[in-house]
């Protein structure tokens, strides 16, 4: 019997190790299951789901070279989730005044400071820039021993 990737096959699991289970197919033919398509969720021990002789239901994923890739959580249908007992923090009310309109924070004091132009943060960026390289220019200088360097 040729083995089709993507085909749904039973067969009988004969050896189990850590990173996964090795099932005998219709045919003779042997395929691994990886530890991480034994289930839908995650698998600590793989010794917990499968046991030797056990009859397992597999999709071929692949075969390459006469090595034969295969899948038991593809083969099975995917467990529903039960829902928890979850419920999503409440929203938190804006700052809103009762007639649910956008309350003006300058009626209680509170003055928004102008918004900075471009030209201000260039021309701020552009001193502390300049007083940054004179510093990093006279450190550099004095350790050199180049012009106008400090000699003691």
């Amino acid at each position: 019997m040729s083995i089709e990737v993507g085909s749904k096959l039973k067969g009988k699991v004969t050896g189990v190790t850590n990173f996964g289970a090795f099932v005998e197919l219709p045919g003779g033919s042997t395929g691994l299951v990886h530890i991480s398509e034994v289930a839908h969720s995650y698998v600590k021990d793989i010794n917990d789901h499968v046991k030797v002789n056990d009859e397992v239901e597999v999709v071929v994923l692949s075969e390459r070279e006469g090595k034969i890739s295969l899948s038991i959580r593809k083969a099975t249908p995917k467990p529903v989730e039960e829902t928890t007992s979850y419920s999503p923090r409440p929203r938190k009310e804006f700052n809103r005044s009762r007639d649910n309109r956008p309350r003006d924070n300058r009626s209680k004091g509170n003055f928004a400071k102008p918004k900075e132009t471009f030209e201000d943060k260039l021309s701020k960026f552009l001193k502390s820039s300049d007083e940054n390289l004179s510093s990093l220019k006279k450190n550099t200088e004095t350790k050199r021993g180049g012009r106008g360097g400090r000699r003691a």
